[in-house]
């Protein structure tokens, strides 16, 4: 019987198989570009270990006297020293914030953040009219193109240099559609005036089509930093109202590592088009605290020299929103493993802005922390009565001193691997100095709930883990389809 001949594919079917090739190329190097591509000049930054006598710590913090929200108490303290931390400013003002309206659909009266630092900014601005007063943010603020703020136009209209980070010149830490979105989304006209209802809020202005693709293409400046001439703050939290209940942590300095702090921002001001950042004239300081100034992957660096480094016997706590990066989860199982007493407050990853979450990825995390540890690691869930435990702190005591890492970036693959922008100050601090055991006290209180509800046990949210979230994890870990 004699064999079939294949029949030669018709000129039509050449022509589309070899666009499909030609289209598969383009994709695979388009990606590989824009994952690997270099970073702007001066992003990854670490700066010097500077001297200095004056670290100040500040917190917000919403609890209760239960998970029903019986008695429920606001201590907000950071946004009153950056008001003031401004208002005192003498030569010049730098800020950079991820996050900054005052749109929210939730029905709590919530601080007016976003109105009380745009006007203190225009009010400093319109009374020193030569004074440089620059602020750094996320195009988000603008929804990518789609309108500008009420809060923004005030500083705008009062003089005050609004610089939106140029997002393109980061890397794309979501293969899968940043190919797409390069290709095809990014020539769309941004102009245009929005008809899409915003994600935000309902009362946020609308954005275009073109906003929202942009938006998919996950990445941010998600730092959080406020530079005068007289001292800086490095925060994590957001000048933002929805925000305002939140638990978080800023630490204020001075000292010679201004200038390091002002050169890592002003590398952002310039590949976003803005201006030249001022200096201070200082030297050489003496103080009983060093502290550091880190960007981006060289948070990661310096962290994972630190967890390393302790020995058995040594403490580690850690108060965090998003905990996922896997360099650091591995790090922290091999710690508590070979003896180190390792404490860790967790946000359940519960609610964000008034929306059930799906407890990711936080949960997931915990229940291999524990498993892959025999339970030698020490976890408590934050009672979030209202709003996030959205810290993001480390503090390693050892016999030789402490050491405390705090500031914008959660522990996960787009914060510490290049992709978002990230600001975090390292400190080294004398074990019985004043911070260290502020630091102390801090968690302490936390954990063994001293006057009221703060955190419960980890089961109190395992219970309700279930196998399919574990694999949703696996699944957005893998193909890094995820906001985290």
């Amino acid at each position: 019987m004699a064999k079939k001949t294949k029949k030669p594919w018709s000129k039509k079917k050449r022509i589309i198989v070899s666009l499909i090739g030609v289209f598969a190329l383009i994709y695979i190097i388009v990606i590989a570009w824009h994952t690997f591509k270099p970073l702007p000049q001066g992003v990854s930054f670490a700066g010097e270990l500077h001297k200095t006598n004056n670290i100040q710590l500040l917190t917000d913090l919403t609890f209760a006297q239960d998970q029903k929200g019986t008695n429920t108490i606001h201590e907000n303290h950071i946004f009153d020293e950056v008001y003031r931390t401004i208002e005192e400013a003498e030569e010049f003002v730098v800020l950079d914030f991820f996050l900054m309206d005052g749109y929210y659909d939730e029905d709590e009266d919530f601080p007016n953040i976003a109105e009380t630092l745009s006007s203190t900014v225009a009010k400093k601005k319109k009374a020193n009219p030569d004074m440089p007063i620059v602020f750094i943010t996320d195009p988000l603020n603008r929804g990518y193109g789609s309108y500008e703020s009420e809060w923004f136009k005030k500083m705008r209209d009062a003089g005050v240099e609004i610089v939106y980070t140029d997002l393109d010149e980061l890397r794309d830490s979501t293969p899968v559609y940043s190919g797409i979105y390069r290709i095809f989304f990014q020539w769309f006209d941004i102009g245009g005036k929005g008809w899409i209802a915003n994600a935000m809020a309902s009362d946020a202005p609308k954005m275009t089509i073109a906003s929202y693709m942009t938006l998919l293409n996950v990445k941010a400046n998600h730092r959080k930093a406020l530079v005068t001439e007289k001292a800086a703050i490095i925060t994590t939290s957001n000048p933002h109202d929805a925000s305002g209940f939140h638990g978080n942590i800023a630490l204020k300095l001075d000292g010679p590592i201004i200038n390091d702090i002002l050169e890592a921002e002003e590398a952002v001001s310039l590949f976003s088009g803005g201006p030249k950042l001022p200096r201070i004239k200082t030297e050489n300081a003496e103080g009983e605290y060093q502290a550091q100034y880190l960007t981006e992957k060289k948070i990661l660096d310096a962290l994972l020299n630190d967890i390393n480094d302790t020995k058995k016997g040594d403490t580690i706590w850690l108060g965090m929103f998003f905990v996922a990066e896997r360099s650091i989860v591995n790090t922290l199982v091999v710690a508590a493993n070979r003896g180190v007493e390792v404490n860790l407050i967790l946000d359940p990853n519960e609610n964000s802005f008034g929306r059930e979450k799906s407890g990711l990825p936080n949960r997931p995390v915990v229940q291999e922390l524990v498993e892959d540890t025999n339970e030698k690691i020490n976890i408590r869930w934050y009672n979030t009565v209202i709003g996030q435990y959205h810290t993001k702190t480390i503090w390693i005591q050892t016999p030789e001193h402490t050491v405390i890492s705090s500031g914008a970036a959660n522990y996960t693959e787009r914060a510490l691997e290049n992709y978002n922008l990230e600001s975090n100050v390292r400190i080294i601090a004398p074990n019985e100095s004043e911070l260290a055991l502020e630091m102390e006290q801090y968690f302490h209180r936390l954990w063994n709930n001293e006057d009221a509800m703060y955190t419960v046990e980890v089961d109190e949210y395992q219970s309700d883990f279930t196998w399919w979230q574990r694999w949703i994890y696996a699944f957005q870990t893998y193909t890094k389809i995820t906001t985290y």
